[in-house]
């Protein structure tokens, strides 16, 4: 699986998967969105996937001496190690902001969503959806790209729509806390983000493995 994931990382990805981890650094930007620094790192992936496509790389796997299955199996890890160093990237933002920037006075006024574990559940929940719509949507066919990854921006768009909204709200206020304000409530939400993260790619993996199975390529 090691040499898989290499071939992935060498011959398989974009360019701009790699290059679009930078979009983490929109932790950083005060009055901003910034779980949209999430779903341009999917943009990235979405590159990758478009490649695949458009070379074959998936006829080319499947005549590799491996089973079916770990062509799937190769191509989610290849996204599982984009998003988590993307989410590493985030981690050490929101550290900061949560530590040594927690007083800056233009963070203390932001009204947009805060760094905080809070914010970094919803990249993971993302992330999550990202490969339970797209990935296993793309599987699928093991050609289409646009309609899965059309429902996952549609999804995204709410979602974040929705998180920016909550804190709003007087009596979840909480979820936008400052600095480690409400920490067991904000440790909670980030370890609900990484269950529900986990859960939904484990299995968009099964649910992927068994329908590629079934393709004629």
């Amino acid at each position: 699986m090691r040499k898989l994931l290499m071939k992935e990382m060498t011959l398989s990805a974009s360019l701009l998967s790699y290059l679009f981890i930078g979009f983490s650094l929109m932790f950083f930007i005060p009055g901003y969105p910034i779980l949209c620094g999430a779903f341009f790192v999917t943009l990235g992936l979405f590159q990758s996937f478009q490649n695949i496509r458009e070379t074959n790389d998936i006829v080319f796997s499947v005549l590799l001496p491996i089973a079916k299955k770990d062509v799937v199996k190769g191509k989610y890890l290849f996204v599982c190690l984009i998003e988590l160093s993307s989410l590493l990237v985030m981690f050490i933002i929101t550290l900061f902001r949560m530590t040594i920037l927690k007083d800056v006075p233009v963070y203390l006024q932001n009204t947009l969503m805060n760094a905080n574990f809070f914010a970094l559940g919803g990249a993971f929940l993302i992330f999550g959806l990202f490969n339970w719509i797209f990935v296993g949507g793309f599987f699928k066919t093991a050609y289409k790209i646009g309609k899965p990854f059309v429902h996952f921006m549609i999804m995204t768009a709410l979602l974040i729509i929705l998180f920016e909204t909550l804190h709003h709200i007087p009596s979840l206020a909480a979820l936008n806390a400052f600095g480690f304000d409400h920490f067991a409530l904000q440790l909670s939400l980030l370890s609900i983000g990484i269950m529900m993260y986990c859960l939904m790619t484990l299995l968009s993996d099964r649910q992927a493995c068994n329908t590629f199975e079934k393709i004629d390529l």
